[in-house]
């Protein structure tokens, strides 16, 4: 049995890998797996747009081996009516940097008082299993967008994405303290326990 994991993102693949590497499940990425695909990530929410995405590689895979997982995750800003949300990725333009990104934010946040910054970083997760079960979960984690990005260790919006309650953002954080909190960690611990529920159900 292996893993595939829809995404070419090398901080992705590390953190899925420090959490589904504790099964006995080989884990590739698209890249690793010989796969080369665009998939139109058009649905309304993070979880369609998981689904939409796992079911997409699925359909190139089709083998009885092959359990295919994708996600989709973004910043949800309360302040701005959910924003940049399922658009995160695409914020501003694709290729656009992310201290660019992170600055827009900030500004407009501008005058917005701390108790009213509240954000969530959410992660849906899909897997397309062999036997065509689909499964959706969702992480999140919570916190408020700060005034000054902070952090190295991150990437993305982490710099800007405060904890109140440790007095740091998710770019100060070290890659096993943020892998234990972040909402990709929840999501792939909770995908975790439905790929081993999925085993036993077949023993």
């Amino acid at each position: 049995m292996r893993i595939i994991f829809a995404t070419g993102n090398a901080h992705k693949m590390r953190e899925i890998r420090e959490i589904l590497g504790e099964t006995d499940t080989e884990v590739l990425s698209m890249k690793e797996a010989g796969i080369e695909a665009d998939i139109v990530e058009d649905g309304q929410t993070f979880a369609e747009n998981a689904l939409i995405k796992a079911k997409g590689i699925a359909e190139l895979v089709k083998d009885g081996d092959t359990i295919v997982m994708a996600d989709d995750s973004g910043l949800v800003i309360d302040a701005l009516n959910g924003e940049p949300g399922v658009f995160s990725a695409r914020y501003m333009g694709e290729d656009t940097s992310y201290r660019i990104k992170n600055k827009n934010l900030i500004d407009r946040l501008e005058g917005v008082p701390e108790g009213k910054r509240s954000a969530r970083f959410v992660c849906a997760m899909a897997a397309c299993f062999p036997d065509g079960t689909e499964r959706v979960v969702e992480g999140k984690i919570e916190g408020r967008i700060g005034y000054v990005e902070r952090g190295a260790n991150g990437f993305g919006y982490d710099p800007i994405f405060y904890l109140p309650d440790r007095d740091v953002s998710t770019a100060e954080l070290s890659p096993e303290d943020k892998n234990a909190i972040s909402h990709r960690g929840n999501a792939l611990r909770l995908m975790k326990q439905e790929v081993e529920a999925w085993k036993a159900e077949r023993k």
